[in-house]
């Protein structure tokens, strides 16, 4: 009889502490989970792109464009792990495999033609990327917060994706 109270109170001791935890976590659909972890993604291949930039490009433009990409994604990045850790969401701490090969490559090229992939790739293709991917999430978000950080983000990202295609049409002018 003692060992049945101490196993009912243990249980109810557990449960409380278990819902206790989940009281902090938001709820969060696939879909608004998805986006946080592809928009972690997206922030950390940009920002390693970027950090590669700084150290092989002799370009002021590209060294410049580097600079802030770096700055403003590693503030994203700050946001949206926030919105993750309140919503009990893991996020990747790299980028995805595809991404860590076309670094990977980008890490092969020097000189010029390290400019023109970084300005093609890291610059304008991984915009095009990510400004669709928040479009859909300031649209389809089903997270309030969520939605409104895509909404808030995708100025920044269109500027982004304007300064890269200026840049690669400078230097992949003659291709």
């Amino acid at each position: 009889m003692y060992s049945v109270k101490r196993i009912v109170l243990g249980s109810a001791i557990l449960g409380l502490i278990c819902i206790s935890l989940n009281v902090n976590a938001k709820e969060i659909t696939s879909s608004d989970k998805r986006f946080l972890k592809n928009a972690a993604e997206a922030g950390h291949y940009e920002v390693e792109g970027s950090q590669l930039a700084l150290k092989k490009s002799k370009d002021a433009d590209i060294l410049k464009f580097a600079k802030m990409m770096t700055e403003d994604h590693t503030q994203a990045a700050a946001k949206v792990k926030d919105l993750a850790a309140k919503r009990g969401v893991e996020l990747p701490k790299e980028p995805s495999l595809i991404q860590q090969a076309k670094l990977k490559y980008l890490e092969t090229k020097d000189g010029t033609k390290f400019d023109k992939s970084y300005a093609a790739g890291v610059g304008v293709a991984a915009h095009e990327q990510t400004i669709k991917l928040f479009e859909d999430a300031a649209e389809d978000a089903t997270d309030a917060e969520i939605k409104k950080f895509a909404s808030d983000t995708l100025p920044v990202l269109k500027k982004h994706l304007e300064d890269a295609k200026r840049i690669d049409a400078r230097v992949n002018k003659d291709d």
